[in-house]
């Protein structure tokens, strides 16, 4: 006699992220559509990318570069790269040993805290913080020690006395970013010599989140790790071509680090991604031949993160400093008590503008009654989103 067979069964996993769910960029944009409002939450452009790096993406493509490129990155775009921090920066990289194309920034930030972390090592992290940092760090076994940002007159500085004093002998590594991801501010010259102390005599090593150095404002330069050599000398240094030429889908990066380092970083690289888009390696590389582009970016976006100022100025919101990115961080307590959360959900359900709350970039939630918006829109989007702010 046959007896029916079982249903089957899916096993049970055992999360390596218990913790992480939906992030809130994406509940916010889904939120967004729903309303049908303005998203000025998730940090992408609105707008095209210029047409001639499309053509020179079609022209490698039609060059016939089409299969796999070295694992460390065509030779062309490292080339490039490594011509342009020696420009900006005045450092120079070894091209065959100590630069590497990675498949977008966050790849590159994962696959830096994966060959460097050990379990039980600690990883001392600034918040508010950008989202993929602390979840790498689990993943690699490693304990986050969070130092939180002072906010001032003068908006959001790290606490260099307070980092000291979170280093141990277990600290393996040190992530800052700059200009940063969400509060819009900027590391200094002092901000970097204060960091130099403290690493000074250690083996502590530094992971440098760079992906708006081109988005700095006010005649003020971006004070890249790339700067100062005894930094340089045990940073992994990261930026991102999708943040440069407003083409963040193309999720193509790359990661400067010096040569001994640079080996561990490959070997992870070589078997989490290997290798990275051929076609668009070569265009960027031609479309980077005119650094103009770049060179133009802070302008570019200064303009835009004026108009928006401009329009939020005699409304109820407080405009926090924005030396950097593109985003601007206001506090709303003068219209509402409500939390973050609750604040920039009924900004994009009732008012029509979507936000982020800066708490989600605190692993514990932490409320400061700020919200953060993105102007890398068309002005016509700005505009509407102000027209929508200005009634609150």
């Amino acid at each position: 006699m046959s007896h029916p067979a079982a249903a089957p069964i899916t096993p049970v996993l055992n999360s390596r992220l218990p913790a992480v769910g939906t992030t809130v960029f994406s509940r916010m944009s889904a939120l967004a559509v729903q309303a049908q409002a303005v998203n000025l939450g998730q940090g992408f452009p609105d707008f095209a990318c210029e047409r001639s790096l499309i053509q020179a993406v079609n022209e490698a493509m039609q060059a016939d570069f089409n299969q796999y490129p070295m694992m460390s990155g065509a030779p062309v775009l490292r080339q490039a790269i490594v011509a342009k921090i020696a420009s900006l920066y005045g450092h120079q990289y070894d091209v065959e040993r100590e630069i590497t194309v990675t498949a977008g920034a966050t790849q590159a930030l994962t696959t830096t805290i994966l060959c460097c972390v050990h379990p039980g090592d600690e990883v001392i992290v600034i918040e508010p913080t950008y989202d993929s940092y602390v979840p790498a760090i689990t993943l690699s076994g490693g304990v986050p020690v969070l130092v939180q940002m002072e906010t001032g007159a003068s908006g959001y500085s790290v606490p260099w006395a307070k980092v000291a004093a979170a280093v141990t002998p277990r600290t393996r590594l040190i992530i800052i970013n700059t200009p940063h991801n969400p509060t819009g501010s900027v590391l200094r010259a002092s901000d970097l010599q204060a960091l130099a102390d403290i690493v000074r005599g250690t083996d502590i090593l530094l992971l440098s989140d760079e992906v708006y150095e081109h988005m700095v404002y006010d005649g003020a330069r971006h004070e890249s790790v790339c700067r100062y050599a005894e930094l340089a000398a045990r940073a992994f240094v990261v930026s991102s071509f999708g943040k440069t030429y407003h083409v963040t889908g193309w999720k193509v990066g790359y990661v400067a680090a010096p040569a001994s380092l640079m080996a561990e970083f490959r070997k992870v690289h070589q078997y989490n991604v290997f290798t990275v888009n051929t076609p668009m390696q070569h265009g960027i590389a031609a479309y980077m031949a005119d650094p103009r582009p770049y060179l133009e970016l802070p302008a570019f976006y200064q303009r835009k993160r004026d108009l928006f100022r401009a329009g939020l100025q005699g409304s109820r919101f407080e405009l926090l400093p924005a030396d950097g990115t593109y985003f601007q961080c206001v506090r709303y307590d003068r219209i509402s008590q409500q939390t973050e959360a609750e604040f920039a959900e009924w900004l994009t359900t009732e008012i029509k503008v979507a936000a982020i709350p800066v708490s989600a970039f605190y692993q514990q939630g932490k409320e400061s009654g700020i919200v953060r918006f993105c102007f890398a829109k068309q002005d016509e989007t700005l505009t509407l989103a102000l027209e929508r702010l200005q009634k609150i």
